[in-house]
């Protein structure tokens, strides 16, 4: 089988992408064309679907929609399914029948619209974005930009699809990055002077994720810079005996500094 490789920053744009076209994946996948969503309810079209639009303006090769669809049981006629599910998908997508949208482009299918047009790519950009403003030292506006790449997404990636391995794939680093956007967002914040804003942030997401040694970092650093150097003390301790005895270990080497400056009365490095 040819192996896909994944290429969630590719920016190459489509030249006959027509206008009107959005399509969102940080959430339940949507196409928009105009006014109206026309992805489809059928769950390999939709998963087909899924598969041209994480390569808009790209052809994807036969062989992997073929992997991405059936993994390591295909049919015995699979080239004449999946050109039927294309087929299917195409007059889905443009009932007028120009075709213009799904294109056959050997030794694949691409899907005409420019990389611009789906929410990941914008996603992209203002993580990029946010992370140079906060090499600058611009943190306010850094946060501004994780905060609005964050607002973008409606739930998990790709929610309403039943995901093959390509997919999964590609959900898992979609996640990673969502996370790395959220904790470099918190930082700037807390870089901002925004700590004591922050504190009821991250109680909520300590609480729902009360292994997440980043997460508390952020939160016993915004306690220390906030004056409350004995809440921030009983949260690391809280969570010092959580991984101890739940998971046999002891807290990160940046816990434990934050831990030792609290101990003399110094406050958390920003």
């Amino acid at each position: 089988m040819h192996a896909m490789t994944i290429e969630p920053g590719d920016t190459a744009a489509s030249a006959g992408a027509p206008h009107g076209v959005r399509a969102r994946l940080l959430g339940p996948l949507e196409l928009h064309i105009g006014d109206t969503d026309r992805a489809p309810s059928t769950p390999k079209l939709l998963q087909l679907l899924a598969m041209l639009l994480i390569r808009p303006g790209r052809t994807v090769h036969v062989d992997s929609l073929v992997h991405e669809l059936w993994n390591e049981a295909p049919p015995r006629s699979v080239r004449r399914t999946l050109h039927t599910y294309v087929h299917h998908l195409r007059r889905h997508l443009d009932p007028g029948g120009t075709g213009d949208l799904l294109v056959t482009s050997p030794p694949g299918y691409r899907l005409e619209i420019d990389a611009g047009a789906v929410d990941v790519w914008e996603f992209q950009r203002l993580h990029r974005l946010g992370r140079e403003l906060l090499e600058e030292g611009d943190n306010a506006a850094a946060a501004h930009a994780f905060r609005t790449a964050l607002d973008l997404w409606s739930g998990p990636p790709l929610a309403n699809i039943h995901c093959g391995p390509t997919l999964a794939a590609y959900t898992v680093y979609l996640l990673e990055h969502r996370r790395d956007a959220r904790d470099l967002w918190i930082e700037a914040e807390i870089r901002a002077g925004r700590h004591r804003e922050m504190l009821g942030v991250l109680r909520s997401l300590t609480t729902a994720d009360p292994f997440d040694e980043t997460l508390h970092a952020h939160l016993i650093r915004a306690l220390g810079l906030s004056g409350r150097r004995s809440d921030a003390l009983a949260s690391y301790e809280w969570l010092r005996s959580r991984l101890e005895d739940e998971l046999g270990v002891k807290p990160s080497a940046e816990l434990r500094e934050l831990h030792r400056e609290l101990l003399s009365e110094g406050h958390p490095v920003r």
